[in-house]
């Protein structure tokens, strides 16, 4: 395998992480299990640039990756330089923003995409003692805690006909120590799964060839982990330690952005015109359809399932969908546009529009109770992360620590 770089000092402290990460860490895209939800309580419902932030630092260039945190730290890519060709990797005390530490790389691969876009627009995962950040290039750096450069993968240099054009931003997730990576593009489309110990494919997945935001989610399916990557007409779940497929669903009309989501047996699927489809997988393979639900998201959010009832995002209102029916129960209109997907912790929504202010709602009752409309008046993209008593917010220029 070719431009591949290891490290043996220190492999053996990846697995050991298992063990490092806290209850309130908040390790990949839209947090444990990729869902959206924190188990954190009293989390703050009112900030401004003047008041209620802990600390805000600046980042050395743009981004649409969200932060991850683990064991005290903040993780966090960004691009900056001539075509976006400078890809980095940053460390933040989690306390204090105190920066720990920089590592910086060139692009290996194309770093054309659209200007909505950049090559940091994946987000990174960790299992608390290394991080592996992904960019739109197609280069994979792993390193420990401590910055150290663990391996490398210049997927491209590896696979030369991926390309796409318009940018690449699928999340990889980790797993059982396998770290899976979706490479949906127009060229060599492929899923892979790579031990997260040395950066060697375990096994690799061909996909037709098609443009696809999609960040797969993981969900046990009977006694296996699957990781299931949904793409414009397929659904595929693969165990997650072999890469065979062991469940699929196929459908017309995907989305290729807003990424699916599963809770107590049931994925919910992103589907087109800002539908959510319910299915429960069995282990047999076989599906069970249970409702869908039409404009419930729009955009780029993904959707949020928490007690009993679906949550999603459109271009101007908070969605909330019965899950025994799939009817609707309410709208609470507010002020978009959206990339950011919403969270939600403690009973409260939390969705972040691209000006920068953040709506905080109190979904506890039976209609949606706005508590705070908080501006920072900075252009965010990216889903806030939640851990440890605080939100972290993201935007192209800064990264900020919401907390006391």
């Amino acid at each position: 395998m070719r431009r591949i770089v290891r490290r043996i000092v220190g492999l053996a402290l990846v697995f050991a992480g298992w063990g490092l990460l806290q209850a309130g860490d908040w390790t990949q895209f839209r947090g444990p299990g990729g869902s959206g939800i924190s188990a954190e309580k009293e989390l703050p419902t009112h900030w401004s640039k003047s008041e209620g932030l802990r600390w805000s630092v600046e980042l050395p260039g743009r981004g649409l990756s969200n932060p991850v945190l683990a064991a005290g730290k903040v993780y966090v890519t960004a691009c900056s330089g001539y075509r976006q060709r400078r890809l980095h990797v940053l460390c933040f005390e989690e306390k204090t923003g105190k920066k720990l530490w920089e590592r910086q790389f060139t692009a290996t691969g194309s770093t054309a995409c659209h200007p909505v876009t950049n090559m940091a627009a994946p987000t990174p995962v960790t299992d608390g003692k290394a991080v592996y950040a992904l960019f739109a290039t197609g280069d994979l750096a792993a390193l420990d805690a401590q910055g150290n450069l663990l391996w490398y993968r210049s997927l491209v240099g590896d696979y030369p006909e991926i390309t796409n054009q318009v940018g690449m931003a699928s999340s990889p997730v980790l797993a059982k120590g396998v770290l899976c990576i979706p490479m949906d593009n127009v060229g060599d489309a492929f899923l892979a799964g790579l031990d997260a110990a040395t950066g060697q494919n375990l096994w690799k997945h061909k996909r037709k060839a098609q443009l696809n935001w999609v960040t797969p989610v993981t969900f046990p399916l009977g006694e296996r982990t699957a990781v299931l990557f949904q793409a414009s007409d397929l659904a595929e779940a693969l165990d997650v330690q072999t890469g065979k497929v062991i469940w699929s669903f196929a459908s017309p009309g995907l989305s290729t952005i807003p990424s699916p989501t599963y809770a107590e047996g049931v994925l919910y699927l992103t589907s087109g015109r800002g539908a959510v489809l319910a299915v429960k997988p069995q282990p047999d393979g076989k599906s069970e359809e249970l409702f869908k639900a039409e404009n419930v998201l729009a955009g780029y959010p993904s959707p949020v399932v928490y007690q009993g009832k679906l949550y999603g995002l459109t271009d101007v209102a908070v969605t909330c969908t019965d899950l025994k029916s799939g009817t609707e129960l309410w709208k609470q209109r507010v002020e978009g546009k959206f990339s950011a997907s919403p969270i939600i912790a403690d009973g409260k929504l939390y969705a972040i529009n691209e000006k920068g202010r953040g709506f905080v709602l109190d979904i506890r009752g039976d209609k949606p109770k706005i508590l705070a409309k908080n501006d920072l008046d900075d252009k965010i993209q990216a889903t806030p992360a939640v851990a440890n008593g605080a939100i972290y917010l993201r935007s192209d220029n800064k990264l900020y620590c919401v907390g006391k």
